[in-house]
């Protein structure tokens, strides 16, 4: 097999270049060599070559142990430098197509129809948390990649010598009218400026890096606060820290849908949570106290079985449950009695409870007799006071 090429000759940057020289490189060759611009018949394979070796020399820990152990992975050689697609990348949320066309500005398809969208589109992620961060709150930091403003060019898309301005085919509207002849006549439509593509700006000299969008890829890194007694499905925007715009527009928003996993001993039904409290028979007849561990941090929660509690009986702890998003105050508790069957009785408590059941038996064998059968046992007191006639 043929020995893969060294990271840095691939980018054609030198060992010790700095992170943004090596995505400046990446950048300009992957302009070039994606397969949607490049006819050659080994466009893909090299631009699979220039993101492998990216995705390698972008990230410190994976650059260092590639500069001394020569693999990604480190000494261990997990197969070393696993090339990640576009799609990854861009955190996941976008088709390469899309990728092409917000970052590489339309490249990967033309532009027609409506005027071209410069604001930033917002980004989507989904957060799983567990039931216990949901209920007393949690910060959470997470890192994704997004089309940030571009560094080289603070985002305005033009070189050092460049300038944005009208264009000066459609003036600024973006559109502009074409006149065509038919048979009919001449008809006049309208159509996306084909040399601002719809945004009525262009530069004269865009930036070499972002290629006159104003955005580049970069990871970011971004503290959520989620707030306690969060549902599955609630959602929490940060403004700004979506997709940035093209050339300084308004960037998208980063929206995180909250996912609360499923717990192993409660089921949230509302604010309320419930669980299972299991006892054994003698407990359910007497009554008893069951000690169970809460949702919140050391909080214990005293069950109280009242004597006589049937299985399936619902025991309720008001104030214990998840706390409301909205109010602060915490829902309730709800144990579900389950009643067990106890099998280490010693013979001495064996003889007594068969004692105590052989008499509730005989109680109860008693309280069915009949009315008649119950006279028919009974001596009759008329019959003794009779004496006999001489």
């Amino acid at each position: 097999m043929q020995p893969k090429r060294d990271y840095y000759e691939v980018l054609g940057v030198a060992r010790d270049a700095e992170q943004k020289t090596i995505k400046r490189s990446f950048l300009k060759l992957a302009r070039t060599l994606h397969p949607d611009v490049n006819d050659a018949p080994d466009a893909e394979e090299k631009f699979k070559e220039v993101n492998e070796a990216y995705s390698v020399l972008s990230d410190e820990a994976k650059r260092a142990n590639y500069d001394r152990y020569g693999d990604a992975e480190g000494p261990a050689g997990f197969g070393g430098g696993s090339y990640a697609d576009m799609s990854d990348f861009f955190g996941g949320g976008f088709g390469i197509n899309d990728i092409f066309e917000s970052f590489f500005g339309g490249m990967g398809g033309a532009r027609s129809g409506a005027a071209a969208r410069t604001r930033g589109r917002d980004m989507g992620i989904r957060l799983s948390i567990i039931l216990e961060e949901a209920a007393a709150g949690c910060t959470k930091t997470i890192s994704y990649n997004r089309l940030a403003p571009c560094d080289d060019c603070g985002g305005t898309g033009a070189a050092e010598d460049g300038s944005l301005h009208t264009c000066e085919r459609c003036h600024g509207t973006g559109r502009v009218m074409e006149v065509q002849r038919t048979i009919f006549g001449q008809m006049q439509s309208q159509t996306t400026c084909p040399v601002c593509h719809g945004e009525g700006k262009v530069v004269d000299h865009p930036c070499e890096t972002c290629g006159g969008s104003g955005r580049t890829p970069e990871k970011e890194t971004v503290e959520l606060n989620i707030p306690a007694g969060v549902h599955s499905g609630q959602t929490i925007s940060v403004a700004g820290k979506g997709e940035a715009g093209i050339r300084g527009d308004a960037a998208g928003d980063l929206v995180a849908s909250i996912e609360v996993a499923p717990h192993e001993r409660f089921e949230r039904q509302g604010d309320d949570l419930v669980c299972t409290v299991r006892i054994d028979a003698l407990q359910a007849i007497v009554g008893c106290s069951v000690e169970v561990e809460g949702i919140m941090a050391d909080e214990t929660i005293a069950v109280e079985v009242a004597p006589g509690t049937q299985f399936g009986e619902r025991v309720v702890c008001h104030g214990h449950g998840m706390p409301n998003i909205s109010t602060g105050l915490r829902g309730d508790l709800i144990a579900l009695v389950q009643i067990l069957t106890p099998t280490d009785i010693d013979d001495d408590d064996l003889a007594d409870i068969e004692r105590i059941v052989d008499e509730r038996t005989a109680g109860k064998d008693a309280a069915r007799r009949s009315p008649f059968e119950k006279k028919r046992t009974r001596p009759s007191k008329k019959a003794k006071s009779r004496k006999k006639r001489p």
